[in-house]
């Protein structure tokens, strides 16, 4: 593709679910760079094992290239749109997927890992919890799920698997601390 190298710059394209590797082919084809890291799943059945490669980052497919003719791109079947502020799409710095590149190409494990932070809202996957929510903290090096019984104002700390949990919404850290302040609860390690 036709740019200048100040023009040129690494963006994530948000592309129907499950169809991340139709689109990187595709736009291949069309001949942009592209970049799908891919890392080994294992699916267990009740008479088998079976490893795939999936998505590392699912929904996202990585390009390269001029954002001012991203129309090629944004016509391509399954493509939602180029991730950005607003409607303008924001470059991704190119040592961010290196890094990624370099932990894949050296065959160290690698899976996908959500941006969890303290005050989040998050719900239990696994274990005896299934189904609970409640806000995710950090506290003396553990993760700690806080449920809570807000007419009483009263929260209790339960220990929990980080890998347990899924983001369900995101909470200011204002809004977080003052909701377990009187629990007795800090945050901070």
């Amino acid at each position: 593709m036709d740019g200048t190298v100040e023009h040129l710059g690494w963006y994530a394209i948000q592309v129907a679910s499950k169809k991340e590797k139709l689109v990187t082919s595709v736009l291949t084809e069309k001949g942009y760079r592209c970049y799908l890291p891919l890392y080994p799943k294992r699916a267990v059945w009740s008479d088998r094992i079976k490893v795939t490669s999936v998505p590392l980052f699912g929904g996202y497919v990585f390009s390269r290239f001029d954002v001012r003719h991203r129309l090629p791109i944004l016509v391509t079947p399954n493509v939602l749109s180029v991730v950005g502020n607003g409607k303008v799409p924001v470059a991704i710095p190119e040592r961010d997927l290196d890094a990624i590149r370099i932990a894949l190409q050296n065959g160290l494990a690698v899976e996908p890992h959500d941006c969890l932070e303290e005050g989040d809202v998050v719900r239990v996957t696994k274990g005896p919890l299934t189904g609970i929510e409640g806000s995710f903290i950090q506290y003396r090096g553990g993760c700690r799920l806080i449920l809570s019984v807000p007419l009483i104002q009263r929260s209790v700390a339960v220990e929990i698997d980080r890998f347990c949990v899924e983001p369900i919404s995101k909470r200011s850290a204002c809004e977080h601390n003052a909701r377990h302040k009187k629990a007795g609860i800090s945050g901070h390690k």
